[in-house]
């Protein structure tokens, strides 16, 4: 019988990258990555230069189009599989990351009328400049005691979609009324690969407050909240929602034709990218969770049951994998804090022994770092330098290192910050422990595990527990790949559901990084230390984060 592939398509913060994969066994044939031409826009818009405000992020969707049109027929040119062979396509997509389009599905910012227009363009998933929109939201929510608040820890996010719709509203009526719907980016491209405007159960049920039996929020909540949103529901997020490990549609004649592949190719619906790397790691059973560990850190969690847990981001039913409860809870800086350290707080002298051993700044660090003892250089961080996302759930708070002194140098600064991720990620497993959602199992994915090993075992001497990583260094394309898997069919070549797919085709490295008993029972000590710091400035009314940032904002508005 021929050999039979399937695509998984990573949308990522600065990049996407197409991943072939042999539908029996795994085995990742070929990858090509495609970097966003516009990036991450934070100051300016393209071409006129306009001034955007500030806590605004927004991309191109355009640049998405680009790797359809590029890298999926270079992973085919590279293995020299024909488009015949492969027999299924599953996307992951950062979320919320979202954009209006008309009524047949072109981006706003793609129209001569509205390219000098920022709320035309696609707000990428860490756009915080809904901050008072989500406030809002969170208040009249417990006021009425909407049940929908409890499945997010008791609060919303600026970063998901009703907020950022509202802010739309408020700030740009004209481009709201045009706007046919609002979609996830990861929604749109399969619209654009398939010709449906379905909506993917993940996205919808982890950022836009749907809820399988319940849907989104009332007409009745939405008119209280502003009367022009009473009927967002049926008119701008229009579409039916369907559950992850689906099929969406076909590949069309005009998206087979951009990306080289057959009219008909099975599409599944689209999945939130950290999400495709639980089944990407191997995890489909309840008491497993998956770190994703890039810029921002995910935690995702399988359970049989529903539970409040404190800073819990969502919990979803068949939200991650069919049959299971689906928990998400995160930290929104680890890569960009380890990387901001890099770029914009080391002395010349770093960086000029580096360059001198013909290493990075990253390694140099980790390996003079990897020297020292636990506690031994005397510091303790906070690692909330873009907020906070779980267990406290506030985007006002900022990063903090206490015990510096004239002596402390740059590699115990940057072992303070992995240590302080390292402690939040604890933070976050001890809040799903004190909620009766039991943890057995915990495997890491992403970047960061393959690149910083010192990384990985302070999380293991912190956290106490054995990491397993996951074998592919394309953990959630891989993901992607087998849902697509699932949505082609076992009949033609596919796989019958995620389980199957899991057992087919994840793998997971022979080593795991085990806890040091004697360092642990240091990191006990400074986690103590730690839940002190995060009550103080988390809980306990200092509020001297969120007046700096009030004065910042007011002096630069």
């Amino acid at each position: 019988m021929e050999k039979r592939y399937v695509i998984g398509i990573d949308f990522g913060t600065e990049s996407g990258r197409v991943v072939l994969v042999d539908a029996d066994n795994g085995d990742e044939i070929a990858d090509h990555e495609t970097r966003y031409a516009h990036g991450v826009m934070m100051e300016r818009l393209p071409g006129s230069g306009k001034r955007l405000e500030p806590d605004w992020t927004i991309q191109h969707p355009g640049d998405y189009l680009e790797v359809l049109r590029h890298s999926v027929p270079q992973v085919l040119r590279a293995s020299g599989v024909g488009p015949g062979q492969v027999v299924g396509i599953g996307v992951d997509f950062t979320s919320c990351t979202m954009l209006p389009v008309d009524e047949r599905g072109t981006p706003l910012c793609m129209q001569d009328a509205y390219r000098d227009e920022p709320h035309a363009y696609v707000k990428l998933w860490k756009h915080h400049a809904a901050e008072e929109e989500s406030a809002r939201i969170d208040e009249l929510a417990a006021a009425r005691g909407e049940t929908f608040l409890g499945r997010y820890g008791g609060k919303g996010s600026s970063e998901w979609m009703l907020a950022k719709i509202w802010q739309t509203l408020n700030e740009a009526p004209h481009i709201y009324e045009t706007a046919h719907r609002f979609m996830e980016a990861g929604d749109w491209i399969v619209y654009r690969l398939t010709g449906n405007p379905v909506r993917s159960g993940c996205s919808a049920g982890y950022k836009a407050f749907w809820h399988k039996t319940d849907g989104y929020p009332s007409p009745s909540f939405l008119k209280t909240l502003d009367p022009r949103l009473e009927r967002l529901a049926e008119t701008k997020l229009s579409g039916e929602v369907r559950p992850i490990g689906t099929k969406a549609g076909g590949l069309t004649e005009e998206a087979a034709a951009l990306t080289g592949l057959l009219p008909g190719t099975a599409v599944a619906v689209a999945v939130i990218d950290a999400h495709a790397g639980v089944p990407g790691s191997g995890a489909v059973k309840p008491g497993q969770m998956v770190m994703a560990m890039g810029t921002s850190l995910c935690h995702m969690m399988l359970s049989d049951k529903e539970a409040a847990v404190e800073g819990v981001r969502g919990v979803v039913e068949d939200g991650i994998i069919p049959g299971l409860y689906g928990y998400e809870a995160g930290q929104p800086a680890v890569g960009d804090l380890f990387g901001w350290f890099v770029g914009h707080a080391v002395p010349a002298y770093v960086q000029e022994s580096s360059d001198g051993e013909g290493i990075s700044v990253h390694v140099w660090l980790e390996r003079e770092a990897a020297r020292q003892k636990p506690g031994g250089h005397g510091l303790l961080a906070l690692d909330w330098w873009n907020g906070n996302r779980s267990v406290l759930a506030e985007t006002d708070l900022s990063g903090l290192v206490v015990g510096m002194t004239l002596q402390t140098k740059p590699e115990d600064i940057y072992r303070a910050l992995l240590e302080a991720t390292a402690f939040g990620t604890r933070k976050i497993i001890e809040a799903f422990e004190a909620s009766g959602v039991a943890m057995h199992e915990l495997f890491a994915c992403g970047g960061l595990p393959r690149r910083n090993r010192l990384l990985m075992q302070i999380f293991a001497d912190v956290t106490g527990r054995e990491i397993k990583v996951a074998a592919s260094s394309q953990t959630t394309a891989l993901g992607a790949a087998m849902f697509g898997a699932v949505a082609a069919g076992s009949e033609r070549g596919g796989c019958a559901d995620i389980a199957e797919a899991a057992v087919r085709m994840a793998k997971v490295r022979e080593e795991t990084f085990r806890p040091n008993p004697e360092h642990k029972a240091v990191y006990d000590e400074l986690y103590r230390e730690y839940c002190r710091l995060h009550d103080l400035f988390g809980r306990g009314g200092f509020r001297v984060m969120q007046e700096l940032k009030r004065i910042k904002l007011e002096q630069n508005g």
